[in-house]
């Protein structure tokens, strides 16, 4: 009999390491073996299910924070889960529309992109 791990449901060591994400306010917990086994997304697992559960229940599940742009002049605005996306975003909104835009992120400090830039 081999030594070798033959790729089975679990770990060789018994441990069960698929990751779960919380839900406080739905007062759910769920794991994320759809997004690493039907879907396929790897590491973007966390991602993906993050994304999904804001479209279908209106906020993210704990420990997501997201960046948010904000419009300052109109009401328009977006969340986004990286900083890239975000910032462009804001640059494109205040390039078509003349509106500064603010920047936020739970880990950094806000910024604005003025329109007069």
């Amino acid at each position: 009999m081999s030594d070798q791990f033959d790729g089975g449901e679990r770990s060789p060591d018994g441990i069960d390491d698929t990751p779960t994400v919380t839900c406080s306010r739905c007062e759910d917990e769920w794991d994320l073996e759809y997004e690493l086994g039907t879907l396929r997304v790897g590491n973007r697992a966390v991602e993906r299910f993050a994304l999904d559960h804001k479209r279908h229940a209106g906020h993210f599940p704990d420990e997501v924070r997201p960046w948010t742009v904000l419009c300052e002049e109109c009401t328009d605005g977006d969340e986004f889960l990286t900083e890239r996306p975000a910032r462009r975003w804001a640059e494109t909104h205040t390039r078509h529309t003349g509106h500064s835009v603010t920047i936020d992120h739970a880990d950094a400090p806000g910024t604005t992109i003025d329109a007069d830039e």
